[in-house]
């Protein structure tokens, strides 16, 4: 079995013997130089596709219900213990309510073109002296879906996460009956860590949970390969990938 041992500019592997305290026990690798990380600030993500800025109700609510008014029958819904919304005033009631607290912290996904709110998510789970936080209720539009800006956004938050505030672990969690959620979460490089079963009533059901994350070395790998695909000259004059995302598993 190996773990890996981080310093601040190195990744290295070692065995689990390696790592012992005074009475012999196997211990985890030390972290040089921790300190507790700072939460995520105020600050609107840019990017060139969208920016993920935290949601105002005036500024957001009537955007993101029209923009989920395309997804006709609440598919989009199906994995979320809310909605769908009938009608806006029941939208910004919601939005109102769940974005009234620090966490999860809410953002709206902004298309950059048209400067309209497409989609929400939010960071959750948010632990700065252990550097983990999650990103959640990850609910697009679909006006969103399948865009360059929906893969941009997340991209943005990781690196917020990573590049600015230097934590270790980002989460990604989903319905395990969620196949959309798992092939988005593997897409962008998150591994699968395992089931949580019968980690939630919502909707009258069970939910078993599944568990993904990608930790900072990992970012570090593939930070050049989504840098690569989000270029423009990646993209033709209709907006078309040219190359695929190559994250490997």
């Amino acid at each position: 079995m190996h773990l890996v041992s981080v310093k601040r500019s190195e990744v290295h592997y070692a065995s689990l013997s390696d790592y012992r305290d005074k009475f012999g026990n196997p211990i985890g690798f030390p972290i040089e130089a921790w300190t507790t990380r700072s939460r995520p600030p105020r600050a609107p993500m840019i990017g060139r596709w969208c920016r993920v800025e935290p949601v105002d109700v005036e500024r957001h609510a009537a955007d993101l219900h029209d923009a989920n008014l395309a997804d006709r029958e609440g598919r989009n819904f199906a994995y979320f213990s809310y909605g769908p919304f009938a009608d806006l005033d029941s939208y910004r009631a919601w939005l109102t309510k769940i974005t009234a607290g620090d966490e999860p912290f809410f953002h709206a996904v902004v298309d950059a073109d048209t400067g309209k709110a497409k989609g929400l998510a939010a960071f959750m789970r948010i632990d700065p002296p252990n550097g983990s936080i999650e990103v959640g209720h990850v609910l697009y539009s679909p006006r969103l879906q399948r865009t360059t800006a929906s893969t941009e956004a997340i991209v943005l938050m990781m690196r917020r996460v990573f590049d600015e505030l230097g934590y270790r672990r980002f989460e990604w969690k989903c319905d395990s009956l969620n196949a959309a959620s798992h092939a988005a979460a593997k897409r962008l490089g998150f591994k699968y860590e395992g089931l949580f079963r019968n980690a939630m009533v919502y909707k009258g059901r069970n939910r078993d949970t599944a568990w993904y994350s990608m930790l900072d070395h990992e970012w570090r790998t593939l930070r050049g390969e989504f840098d690569r695909w989000l270029d423009p000259s990646n993209f033709d004059a209709d907006g078309k990938q040219r190359t695929r995302l190559r994250i490997e598993q």
